[in-house]
């Protein structure tokens, strides 16, 4: 397991500049397009993500921040007909991608999609075996991301688990991540996310670290798997 830098690490984080309308009405906006810009660089991730929940049939499944989603069907698929997948996501026409692809795959009877904020989950304590999360926690600004982790902790069951994958700071800061933190502090329109410490914000919500590694596309990203402490 790559190691995490010092406890006061958390103080050299961005800032998210955008207000959550803003965001709501960016994502709006680039819901058709979304697969284009985004897809290809972040499904080798997505894929490495979704191997480390090994979700398995009959269990339910959240997933925060679905998109267009193809993760939803593979998550469907691989809970089976006795299974039940969630979804939620700030944007709504995100959300009519997603559903449009539901249908296609005729899953559409097995999920369930709403329009809202991670940061205040409408579910019921204990309510899922599994949190998904991809490319989503470092979308929230910074004194938000403990509320968001003490929500997912809250709905799922003791015991359950959460996997996380998200732009990392726990790399070597070369050129490109400051690149990326430059270009998110001067033009959060078009860059509207910047590198966290997931590992680091999981841990500290109060989840076991069960696994934790750096991968890379343009950026590092980290994922990591993390349980609900049983009592």
């Amino acid at each position: 397991m790559a190691s995490d830098r010092s406890p006061d690490s958390e103080c050299d984080i961005a800032r998210i500049l955008q207000t959550k309308s803003e965001t709501k009405a960016f994502y709006n906006k680039i819901a058709k397009v979304y697969d284009l810009l985004a897809e290809h660089s972040e499904q080798p991730m997505r894929e490495i993500a979704m191997k480390m929940l090994a979700s398995e049939p009959g269990e339910r499944l959240l997933k925060i921040g679905f998109g267009t989603d193809h993760i939803l069907v593979g998550l469907t698929q691989a809970v089976g007909p006795t299974g039940k997948v969630s979804g939620i996501d700030l944007s709504g026409n995100m959300l009519a991608q997603a559903r449009e692809l539901l249908e296609r795959e005729n899953l559409a009877n097995r999920v369930t999609l709403v329009c809202g904020d991670a940061a205040d989950l409408p579910y019921p304590p204990d309510s899922f075996d599994g949190i998904f999360m991809c490319f989503t926690l470092e979308l929230f600004d910074t004194p938000e991301i403990p509320r968001v982790l003490a929500q997912c902790k809250r709905v799922l069951r003791p015991g359950g688990r959460i996997v996380v994958a998200a732009v990392s700071k726990r790399a070597e800061q070369g050129f490109v991540i400051r690149a990326f933190e430059w270009t998110h502090r001067h033009f959060p329109n078009l860059l509207d996310c910047r590198p966290i410490y997931a590992c680091r914000a999981i841990e500290t919500a109060g989840f076991l670290i069960e696994d934790s590694l750096v991968e890379f596309m343009w950026v590092p990203v980290e994922i990591v798997r993390a349980r609900k402490p049983s009592q």
